[in-house]
Order: C-alpha cells, then sequence, then structure tokens
C-alpha cells in the first residue's frame, strides 16, 4: 500500500491584537515571510502584519488511503490554532485547502520525465 502525500493550507486573520502583541509578531516577522514557506509536518505560519492581518499555516503529512484525508485536515487546522492559542494570538476567518499530490496532474516537463 502506497503512501499520500497530503499538503493543507490553513488560512485565516488574526484578531483583535494588542499592540504588544502586534509588536511581537513584527519583532519575529523575519522568521515567518512568505519567501520562507514551506510545507512541514509540524506546521509553519507566514505573514506580512504590516501590510495586513492575514496568516498561512502549511501543514504536511501523509495518508494511507484516501479516506485519512479528513483527518490530516483535522489534524492540520488543530495544528494551526494550536499554533496561534499557545502564543495567546486570537484569529477569525478560518479556512483550508487540502491537496492530495497523488492526484495533481503532471505539467508537460513532469511527464517528458517520467518513464513510459
Amino acid at each position: 500500500m502506497s503512501s499520500r502525500t497530503i499538503r493543507v493550507t490553513v488560512k485565516g486573520a488574526f484578531d483583535a491584537l494588542t499592540a504588544g502583541q502586534r509588536a511581537a509578531l513584527l519583532a519575529d516577522a523575519d522568521q515567518h515571510q512568505v519567501t520562507d514557506a514551506a510545507f512541514t509536518t509540524e506546521g509553519t505560519i507566514t505573514y506580512d502584519i504590516a501590510a495586513r492581518p492575514f496568516f498561512t499555516f502549511r501543514y504536511a503529512a501523509t495518508a494511507a488511503s484516501e479516506e485519512d484525508i479528513p483527518a490530516v485536515t483535522a489534524a492540520a487546522s488543530a495544528a494551526a490554532v494550536t499554533w496561534l492559542e499557545t502564543r495567546g494570538y486570537a484569529y477569525k476567518n478560518l479556512s483550508t485547502q487540502t491537496t492530495d499530490l497523488s492526484q495533481v496532474p503532471l505539467g508537460p516537463r513532469g511527464r517528458r520525465l517520467t518513464p513510459r
């Protein structure tokens, strides 16, 4: 049985930030830039609090079957909420997008590189 690589993107907005929380996010912003975005098993968060209050949390996991994908999506949402709540950040408008990489079609280059 092969495993499927699943990528989940959780998007949302910081809500009702205090001046101290905003300052803390600004101080750590260089560690959470979009250029450093990666899908990881722990999850990574990116934001640009100086420009807008939105964040993106990227999470990666594997699933044994298609039936396991909803559990991976729930785990990603829980990881994002845990990241936010352990730091005391309120949030709103959470949404998730889940991608099963085994279902993503290959582009022209990928088709050329795939043995026939």
